[in-house]
């Protein structure tokens, strides 16, 4: 297939699964793809800048798909920092309000774990990409404006703590859409009575789409270009 038509592909509508880098926010990798293929694109669920993983990106006609690939269950890895909080439930700010942490054990954690599961009220973090009076709510906490954010429905369909060297705690979790894990960490810590935030998130799966069957943005690129 010659470098055109390849790119033809795209503007007529694909689905695209893109393992999302580390520091690059989801629009960065719409970008790149919109500017290599020249294609009208969209993306099937936001990751935070200091999440991995799997992205879903449409192209051409297969954007209208993006609302039922969106609503899908989601799968994600990671680890929660123990004993601090941060205001934006992640490491894009400082860590503060240092508890101690001795005293929680390995049998507690799985326990407070447990009680997560189900469906539940989630606050969600009022630094999000939620939007109020038009703008990303995240833009007014920035500058001090204050933010009301209401509780939404999720279910944490499974949560399993897979290693545990305190004070960090890695996990694996199954979850409705609209779930945010920064404030599964925050709760979580909460729960404890020590505070916690999220130090690290990849998403393994959206619905049956998964993060092994993902292509990195350059490779994606490198594709397009014409064989010598």
């Amino acid at each position: 297939m010659k470098p055109n038509e390849e790119k033809n592909i795209y503007q007529e509508g694909q689905v695209l699964l893109i393992n999302k880098p580390l520091r690059w926010t989801s629009f960065d990798v719409v970008r790149k793809i919109r500017n290599a293929t020249k294609a009208k694109i969209g993306h099937a669920g936001t990751l935070d800048p200091l999440a991995t993983g799997l992205l879903i990106c449409c192209t051409g006609k297969m954007t209208k798909k993006i609302n039922e690939y969106q609503a899908q269950e989601k799968e994600y890895t990671g680890s929660f920092t123990l004993g601090a909080v941060t205001p934006t439930f992640d490491l894009e700010s400082e860590p503060e309000q240092p508890k101690d942490t001795s005293g929680i054990d390995e049998a507690l954690l799985h326990a407070t774990a447990a009680g997560f599961l189900g469906e539940q009220q989630q606050l969600p973090p009022i630094h999000s990409a939620i939007k109020q009076n038009g703008k990303p709510i995240y833009h007014l906490a920035r500058k001090g404006v204050e933010v009301k954010v209401e509780p939404r429905r999720v279910v944490i369909r499974e949560f399993e703590l897979t290693k545990i060297e305190m004070p960090v705690v890695f996990f694996r979790v199954v979850c409705s859409t609209g779930t945010y894990i920064r404030s599964l960490a925050n709760d979580f810590g909460a729960a404890l009575g020590c505070g916690a935030y999220l130090s690290s998130l990849c998403r393994t799966r959206i619905g049956g789409f998964r993060l092994e069957d993902a292509l990195e943005v350059q490779t994606f690129i490198e594709s397009l270009k014409p064989k010598a």
